[in-house]
């Protein structure tokens, strides 16, 4: 899993609260079990029209927004089902993290363990963050999660909040597997001490 330490980008609008997952990435694309290749379905429905062609007026669309890494999005992100295609689509579109007032608990989970961060922030940030983000390329935020803060386009610092063992493994790009395999040579020594038992 890719590390995350700091990250800068113009953040991208979604004025939308109850963004579930279906919304994130349609039930229609759930076939597959790879990571890679969901870019192109995230927010297919709004993204596109009946006949395919894109929705100029869908915000990731529009051209300051293409290649946003950062989403500022309206309340309860990533509510409905538990799909772990959700977080897998956002991060093959290059979104690395997601700033809202609330997220859905499995949603949130579901983030750290693919390498997305997301920030939970106060309704008023929130706001602020939205302003910040409606003016497109003109403006960039920078999010350091060691110092665990957002730096907006005027020099105005907000903090956040992160459980430090998720802080950890984000810094570190540690997901389930990482972090088995950080215990390895302990799993070693023991098994050959089992082992060694067995033969007693």
């Amino acid at each position: 899993m890719q590390p995350f330490t700091t990250l800068t980008s113009t953040p991208a609008p979604l004025k939308v609260v109850n963004v579930d997952t279906d919304m994130i990435i349609p039930k229609q694309y759930l076939k597959t079990i790879k990571r890679t290749g969901l870019g192109t379905a995230l927010f297919a429905e709004a993204r596109y029209k009946e006949d395919g062609s894109e929705n100029p007026d869908f915000v990731l669309n529009q051209p300051a927004y293409r290649k946003s890494e950062i989403l500022v999005a309206g309340d309860n992100f990533g509510c409905g089902s538990s799909r772990e295609h959700a977080p897998w689509a956002l991060l093959d579109f290059g979104i690395r993290c997601v700033i809202s007032t609330s997220f859905a608990d499995i949603f949130y989970n579901n983030c750290f363990k693919n390498g997305i961060l997301p920030i939970v922030v106060k309704p008023e940030d929130l706001e602020k963050l939205f302003d910040d983000a409606d003016r497109g390329s003109n403006a960039t935020l920078t999010v350091d999660l060691e110092k665990q803060e957002i730096k907006g386009p005027d020099g105005g610092t907000l903090k956040f909040d992160i459980d430090p063992f998720r802080k950890h493994c984000l810094l570190n790009g540690l997901d389930d597997i990482g972090l088995t395999m950080e215990k390895a040579p302990a799993i070693d020594a023991f098994e050959k001490k089992i082992a060694g038992r067995a033969w007693a």
